[in-house]
């Protein structure tokens, strides 16, 4: 996730279980564009002892095939191409979600990389642009290039992040494609995880929103796939994890009211699974400063009672 899954933010998820593998904030790819620095070494200096794999969003191709040879030089698994990002600013470009809208362009990008990366080459998509309807014409483009993997998520472009989710079109994508499938969007439970799984069909589960709620969630889908009781945390428990989010993304250089703006970012997904009338996250989008910003946190999670943390029903 863009300006979330830095090398901090890795560090932090793992001390929870983590994931298995990680993917990178991606570079973004243009005719005069450079690695970004930070990104670089969040790869470089990645602390979790996982594989990473190192994710660009572009449409140009000489620039997009320069890049993945660059990208070849840093300690990744895999290199993966953004066909899947929502935000009107990137597929306004035709980047991101946007190529969905241009399968023939899809069709050339995916052909020029294949050819110039020699470790693993991933794509993460979406299920189309305006309808899911345009799935169909879209996986025998990727079928045609040998991916070594594909996640799909599986909502359109003009969803954004609402419901419904399509997992009928993974299962589609599974049984049609020879790369293993990896599921996405709207995962946010053990027992949710497991039933997309079944259904789907997928070798494995992207996640992104639902482990910036719940860093446990890793952890728990682990202890069902073990056939353990899952454990939940306390309210403590949340804001120990706030405090360690905080003092992982907060930049001290910067006014108080920034670092808390930048916490609100992370606190939009986390507010979801406290409290179904939502008064948690009303208040805290109203914080100016850190203290207020705890405040409210000890207001609603000092307790020692459990914390399933999940998404309001529809939601």
């Amino acid at each position: 996730m863009q300006d979330v899954t830095d090398g901090a933010f890795w560090k932090l998820m793992h001390r929870y279980g983590g994931a298995d593998i990680y993917w990178t904030e991606y570079f973004r790819v243009h005719a005069s564009s450079r690695l970004e620095k930070w990104i670089v070494a969040s790869i470089e200096q990645n602390a979790t002892g996982r594989p990473v794999v190192a994710q660009m969003i572009g449409n140009d191709i000489p620039s997009l095939v320069r890049t993945a040879k660059e990208l070849q030089h840093l300690p990744v698994a895999a290199v993966d191409l953004n066909l899947g990002c929502p935000a009107p600013i990137v597929y306004q470009k035709c980047a991101g979600g946007g190529l969905l809208r241009e399968p023939q362009r899809i069709d050339a990008i995916l052909g020029a990389l294949r050819d110039a990366v020699s470790i693993k080459f991933t794509v993460k998509t979406r299920v189309g642009f305006a309808s899911p309807d345009e799935f169909d014409s879209l996986l025998p483009i990727f079928a045609k290039h040998s991916l070594d993997l594909l996640t799909v998520h599986a909502r359109t472009v003009a969803q954004m992040y609402r419901l419904p989710v399509h997992y009928d079109l993974i299962r589609h994508a599974a049984e049609a494609m020879k790369c293993p499938i990896c599921a996405n969007g709207h995962v946010y439970s053990a027992d949710q995880a497991l039933e997309v799984v079944t259904q789907t069909k997928a070798q494995g589960l992207m996640i992104g929103r639902g482990v910036i709620r719940s860093p446990w969630l890793f952890d728990q889908i682990r202890q069902r796939l073990r056939g353990n009781p899952v454990t939940y945390p306390s309210g403590r428990d949340v804001i120990e994890y706030i405090t360690a989010l905080w003092e992982s993304q907060a930049s001290f250089a910067a006014p108080e009211k920034i670092q808390v703006e930048r916490m609100k970012k992370f606190m939009n997904y986390l507010g979801e699974g406290v409290g179904v009338e939502g008064q948690f996250l009303h208040q805290i989008r109203r914080a100016a400063t850190r203290t207020d910003f705890f405040r409210i946190c000890s207001e609603y999670l000092d307790h020692d009672q459990v914390m399933r943390l999940e998404p309001p029903v529809g939601a």
